[in-house]
């Protein structure tokens, strides 16, 4: 490692800060519920988060793209994957940003009072958030009148979330 690198790399004490800010500890209000709207769809058998598509490059290259897996970052239990360092590091500053709304789930679904796991194919950004849908025809659904279902999905989100994972 050269001397110029050397001296950017933070201390340990400050990596241990970070990563106490990060998982929510005393220095900070970060918690789970910011990150991911309550309870985030996992895939059960591989841990990760939207099925390791990274959730930074749908706003900074607007496509969905397959992480990688020496590049994670673990969130509540979740395994998070990025394409490159600064995805990575722009999810761990800010993950209330680029995780997805509502933990994943179809807004659609909520709506009509469902969880429905949503496919990281199906996506949409919209008022600098991220959504995922089930299927093209529910995306086409949300497009027809997002205001409305999100205002919708957002009434039915606090009786819906809870029943995840029963």
């Amino acid at each position: 490692m050269t001397a110029a690198r050397q001296q950017r790399k933070p201390s340990p004490f400050i990596r241990l800060l970070f990563g106490i800010v990060l998982s929510g500890g005393t220095f900070g209000p970060l918690g789970s519920r910011a990150a991911t709207d309550y309870q985030l769809a996992v895939n059960p058998e591989t841990g990760l988060a939207i099925s390791g598509f990274d959730p930074v490059a749908y706003f900074t290259e607007g496509k969905a793209m397959f992480g990688r897996p020496d590049i994670e970052f673990k969130l509540d239990g979740s395994v998070w994957r990025f394409s490159n360092e600064g995805n990575r590091g722009a999810f761990a500053r800010h993950p209330e940003v680029y995780a997805p709304r509502f933990g994943g789930y179809d807004p659609v679904a909520i709506g009509r009072d469902r969880s429905v796991p949503g496919h990281p194919l199906f996506w949409l950004v919209v008022g600098q958030r991220l959504y995922l849908f089930y299927s093209e025809k529910t995306r086409a659904t949300f497009l027809a009148d997002p205001g409305r279902i999100i205002d919708t999905a957002e009434r039915k989100w606090p009786d819906v979330a809870p029943k995840l994972g029963q």
